[in-house]
């Protein structure tokens, strides 16, 4: 095994923390996660690191306080490995909806090893319900990268099996610089890829929103460059992460009322957007399954001893 699971937390039917050591002793984490009063016959979630940390240093994410390097195919295989072999030992996975997500730590767009993972994993497992999930904040310069991973798509993940998803934020370019502090693409260049990308029978390609005050969302902003039939709009809280409490980073969607943002969800439905609104199970914030976080914690208990 290429990686060594040191320790998990969590609830069975809400989430579950994993922590791991990989060969070069340095500790990843991954997900196990259902939505409530689903049984996991109907949907389950996996979500993977693909880097020690994340060189990008979001203003709020857990994960990129240090980096360390790229996971290898291995290593991320290992994570699903590990999870699967809890409840699916012979690999035959009944899951109407197998989610796999490349979302924990690190930004998968920097990890050449994601597309390899990608290529394997319909072969890995038997799991008719297998849906892959890249999110990414379109680095620039990773144009390669971007344009296997729509051959990738297209060869193995048709008709709907595949999500795509653009982490946004907000709609003010020179506060989308501060909270995501590399060079990345314009919303020109993530329109034209979405272009290419979306195929009839695809789902839409999702433009992800964590609400923050200070940071405004302006539907016309969006409607001005993304197509609504090609895009949709997903709106979560921001996560009550370390680094947001540190950068003075405050939701602006009330975790307990979803509609503090009926406005703006209206107004992007007129424009023709679709619209999710994504608070999740409120306990996953006291499991501590948001980026980063148990890394983080782990980290520095072992930083002081």
């Amino acid at each position: 095994m290429s990686i060594e699971v040191i320790q998990n937390y969590g609830k069975e039917n809400i989430a579950t923390v994993f922590i791991a050591r990989t060969k070069s002793g340095k500790l990843i984490e991954f997900v196990e996660s259902f939505q409530p009063n689903l049984p996991i016959e109907k949907k389950w979630v996996l979500v993977l690191s693909v880097m020690h940390g994340c060189p990008v240093k979001c203003l709020m994410c857990d994960a990129g306080q240090q980096f360390g390097g790229n996971l290898s195919k291995e290593e991320i295989l290992a994570q699903v490995d590990h999870i699967v072999s809890r409840r699916f030992p012979d690999r035959k996975i009944p899951t109407d909806k197998f989610k796999v997500q490349f979302t924990r730590m690190g930004e998968p767009a920097y990890n050449n090893a994601v597309l390899d993972v990608l290529e394997e994993l319909p072969a890995q497992y038997n799991a008719p319900g297998l849906i892959p999930s890249v999110s990414t904040i379109a680095p620039e310069g990773r144009d390669d990268f971007f344009a296997r991973l729509l051959e990738i798509k297209n060869k193995y993940y048709k008709h709907g099996k595949f999500q795509m998803q653009f982490s946004i934020h907000t709609t003010d370019f020179e506060k989308r610089d501060k909270l995501i502090p590399i060079k990345k693409w314009s919303f020109e260049q993530i329109s034209e890829y979405g272009e290419k990308f979306f195929v009839e029978g695809d789902r839409k390609i999702t433009l992800n929103f964590a609400l923050m005050k200070d940071y405004p969302v302006e539907p016309k902003v969006i409607d001005e460059y993304f197509d609504s039939n090609k895009f949709l709009v997903k709106i979560t809280p921001l996560n009550p992460t370390k680094k947001a409490t540190d950068n003075n980073l405050i939701s602006a969607l009330d975790s307990e009322n979803e509609n503090s943002i009926d406005k703006l969800v209206e107004d992007l439905r007129s424009l023709g957007f679709d619209v999710i609104v994504s608070i999740g199970e409120l306990e996953e914030n006291q499991i501590g399954s948001n980026c980063g976080q148990f890394v983080t914690a782990i980290t520095k208990i072992q930083d002081v001893q």
